[in-house]
C-alpha cells in the first residue's frame, strides 16, 4: 500500500528537466505548428513534413524538412534523439 512516506513524486520542473541536456526529442509538424513553436519564423512553406528539435523541457532548438536532419543536428549537439508522436 502506498502513502506519504513511500511514494516519491516528481514535481513539473523535475519532469521538465529529466534528461535536460541529454535527450533532443524530434517531432513532426505541420506549417502552422512550425509557426507557433518558432514565432520567429515566417511563412513557413506549406504542404511539407517538418521536423523539430526540442530539448527535453519542450524548448526548440532547430527546424528542418528532414527527419535525418533533425536526428544528425541532435548528435551533433551530443544529445540523444527520440521521437515524439
Amino acid at each position: 500500500m502506498e502513502n506519504d512516506e513511500t511514494r516519491h513524486l516528481m514535481s513539473l520542473k523535475e519532469l521538465a528537466l529529466l534528461g535536460d541536456g541529454e535527450v533532443a526529442y524530434i517531432k513532426q509538424l505541420d506549417s502552422d505548428s512550425a509557426e507557433r513553436l518558432f514565432p520567429a519564423l515566417d511563412d513557413a512553406p506549406e504542404g511539407i513534413d517538418l521536423f523539430a528539435v526540442l530539448g527535453a523541457d519542450g524548448t526548440p532548438l532547430a527546424l528542418t524538412d528532414s527527419r535525418n536532419a533533425a536526428i544528425a543536428n541532435a548528435l551533433e549537439n551530443d544529445l540523444v534523439p527520440v521521437s515524439v508522436h
